[in-house]
């Protein structure tokens, strides 16, 4: 399995078998060059233009935009129901929790997740190898709370995203402050291939680059 950063929530997970699912694309106004690649599965946590935005991709690709179990081209996919706020989605509404079970491996995307998860969410969500986690707060849940999830859902390994750089104006903090916390490091590359075997063991945190 091979994991491209491409900026904000956006990622293409590359499988052996050669699927590519991206997550959560995003229009221009965020800031990052949009993606620009192919797909054929494209999931997406909730309905906000910088999670959202179809058009950044190529192919004739599947849409996961809903809590459940899906089951594509053998690539088995589970929406768990969550908030993007931490009061029930009063402020923003709801977020999906996406759990991708594939080439043994399970990546679980968080979305915009705006709240410490709750004993049915971590229930639903199950035993996980790799956690996309958003860390800059105002949004989403902050380097604190990003911190206490990964203690909750114990990855092997942890992608932080949805975070404040050069390219983003957006009222969000930096991955510094996550990192120095969650003990983790920045990766020069904006991918990384990992393999099941790799994963056993381990209880990384990094942080990709985007270009």
């Amino acid at each position: 399995m091979k994991i491209r950063y491409f900026g904000h929530s956006c990622f293409k997970i590359t499988l052996d078998s050669g699927i590519r699912i991206v997550t959560d694309p995003f229009d221009q106004t965020v800031g990052y060059p949009l993606p620009d690649t192919e797909a054929d599965i494209v999931t997406s946590s909730h309905s906000h233009f910088d999670h959202n935005y179809f058009k950044a991709v190529r192919g004739d690709f599947k849409i996961v935009n809903t809590p459940g179990q899906h089951d594509i081209d053998g690539v088995h996919i589970k929406g768990i129901s969550t908030f993007h706020d931490d009061e029930h989605g009063a402020k923003r509404g709801k977020n999906i929790v996406f759990v991708i079970n594939a080439d043994n491996i399970k990546v679980c995307h968080a979305g915009d997740l705006g709240h410490i998860l709750t004993d049915d969410m971590l229930k639903e969500i199950g035993d996980i190898d790799v956690l996309m986690i958003p860390v800059g707060g105002y949004y989403t849940i902050d380097d604190r709370q990003a911190v206490k999830v990964i203690e909750q859902l114990k990855p092997k390994l942890t992608i932080a995203m949805h975070y404040r750089t050069s390219n983003v104006n957006l009222p969000i903090e930096t991955v510094d402050n996550f990192l120095r916390m969650a003990g983790g490091q920045k990766i020069q590359s904006n991918e990384i291939e990992i393999k099941k075997d790799d994963l056993e063991g381990k209880s990384e945190v990094i942080a990709l680059n985007y270009k």
